[in-house]
């Protein structure tokens, strides 16, 4: 079984992706200290938390100076495990976001999970990073919206015909 973890305090919250594009691998990582855990995640996944996390933050008083100076992945990546859930809630108490991720695992079987407690500052940086992260990759197709490899690609709207780039 893979592990879990709780991270309540944060020094550093990013996404990014390692490959040509095409090819990107994406991931979450966060560290505390000496303790950095990354997870695999679809380059969807990231789309659906940042989008997310940034109409939860319009809603919400703009958090002081945000940067994304310095948000990289902290090398070596190697994933704990690959992401098939997320989640994420808001502690006015604390005035906190709370992101948890969960283990992708056969139907019936019981998974890891991290649970993480960011600052509204690390939270938006994250937004702003994973937008450009997924940003980042290959151009959609005018025609299909599908992406577009360096050579083109056969779009469904040309009937099998080769899209040019």
């Amino acid at each position: 079984m893979s592990s879990s973890f709780e991270i309540p305090e944060l020094d550093h919250l990013v996404t990014g992706a390692i490959g040509p594009p095409g090819q990107r691998v994406f991931y979450l990582q966060a560290r505390n200290g000496d303790q950095v855990v990354s997870l695999r995640l679809e380059k969807a996944q990231v789309a659906a938390l940042v989008a997310y996390l940034a109409a939860m933050l319009a809603d919400m008083p703009p958090p002081d100076e945000v940067t994304t100076v310095g948000l990289a992945l902290i090398e070596p990546v190697v994933a704990e495990w690959v992401v098939g859930a997320l989640g994420v809630s808001y502690d006015e108490d604390t005035d906190r976001v709370i992101i948890i991720a969960d283990e992708l695992v056969e139907e019936g079987e019981d998974g890891a999970r991290v649970r993480m407690t960011a600052t509204r500052q690390q939270v938006a940086a994250l937004a702003v990073q994973g937008a450009e992260a997924v940003a980042a990759g290959r151009p959609p197709c005018p025609l299909c919206g599908q992406p577009l490899d360096p050579g083109g690609h056969t779009c469904v709207r040309l009937n099998g015909h080769r899209q040019a780039r």
